[in-house]
């Protein structure tokens, strides 16, 4: 058995797609009228890219060969599938159910297509250890997962509801001698392992009530005036934030923190949209760290003129861009430095 990587586009356009068909697609432009069932290895499949793609460099090619083939050839029924996803920030897990299909009458982008039954899709990133989230972050859109023994923990994960499991000792790593690409070959989105790391920080300083201080200092230093409810129950209220010297003019913010383990669900939601009402707040901010359960997605365009929400990826995001201007005592309780790298490869 193995474990794949397949991401719902480059700004988790397809992820709707994903989970309401209960399938993952090869989202591939060049390749809607090819039915990749003709191709018998990867030789052949390296045959139709170069026929569609006769201008690009060939280790571009081979690159793009060896994801299509990880695709329509290289999976199998019983393999497992991990799918980041960008909207909330969690993680989707399921079982290939079937071969590679392609279904010509299909809207183009979905004609390429495995069946999968999803286990769970909102596991929060931060159930996995940092080796893991550094090969979630490859840059490739298909590839296998297997540095450090990764299948077999995140089956025993499963078994455990997504706890995490110890590191297996170097050496264990499996072997392969197909011709697709695995997390070993590619480039790594280092902007994500550097995100992970100081996620990593943050879980362990600033967890509880902590979140909401932090919170709290990145809205203070964009600018707002703020108060920050005391420990304990909040009925929904951690924050409150608005412009000016003494915090009168507009806009008038609500926001309510979650810093579980768990990614937030609908209740929640609409317990802020509750409490938005009870103190005359103009729109609300829901943090959630561990990201949000569709039935959150789902709320947000009736609630689009009224609600943001801030996964753990745009919480740190708000950092980053704020991190001058932030509270002293937060900045040596989370010390930061600026780094330059070359920008992403193509893929």
């Amino acid at each position: 058995m193995a474990l794949w990587l397949v991401r719902a586009g480059r700004y988790g356009e397809h992820e709707e797609r994903f989970f309401d068909d209960n399938r993952i697609f090869l989202t591939w432009g060049a390749l809607t009228e090819t039915n990749l069932s003709v191709a018998s290895d990867y030789n052949a499949i390296k045959a139709l890219m170069l026929e569609h793609y006769p201008s690009e460099p060939a280790r571009r090619v081979i690159n793009w060969s060896g994801q299509v083939w990880a695709f329509a050839l290289g999976m199998k029924p019983g393999d497992w599938v991990i799918v980041p996803k960008k909207h909330s920030g969690t993680i989707a897990i399921g079982e290939i159910q079937g071969g590679y299909e392609f279904d010509p009458n299909a809207d183009e982008m979905y004609r390429h297509y495995r069946k999968v039954s999803w286990f769970s899709t909102d596991v929060p990133r931060s159930a996995f250890d940092q080796d893991l989230l550094y090969s979630f972050g490859a840059f490739l859109t298909v590839c296998e997962i297997k540095r450090n023994d990764a299948e077999k923990r995140v089956r025993a994960m499963g078994k455990k509801g997504w706890a995490v499991v110890p590191v297996t000792p170097p050496g264990t790593v499996a072997t392969s001698q197909d011709d697709g690409l695995t997390t070993d070959d590619a480039e790594v989105d280092l902007e994500q392992v550097g995100r992970d790391a100081i996620a990593k920080v943050i879980n362990q300083k600033f967890k509880g009530h902590g979140m909401a201080r932090l919170v709290e200092a990145i809205l203070k230093a964009q600018g707002f005036t703020t108060y920050l409810s005391p420990e304990g129950p909040d009925k929904g209220v951690d924050i409150l934030a608005a412009g000016g010297a003494f915090g009168f003019d507009r806009p008038r913010i609500c926001v309510q923190v979650k810093s579980g383990d768990a990614p937030s669900d609908r209740p929640e939601f609409t317990q802020l949209v509750g409490a938005m009402q009870g103190v005359s707040a103009d729109q609300g901010l829901f943090v959630s760290w561990s990201g949000f359960k569709a039935t959150v997605l789902k709320e947000l365009p009736t609630q689009f003129f009224k609600v943001r929400i801030w996964s753990r990826d745009d919480l740190i995001e708000q950092l980053l861009d704020n991190y001058d201007k932030i509270d002293q005592d937060i900045r040596a309780e989370l010390p930061l430095k600026r780094i330059w790298t070359v920008a992403n490869p193509e893929e």
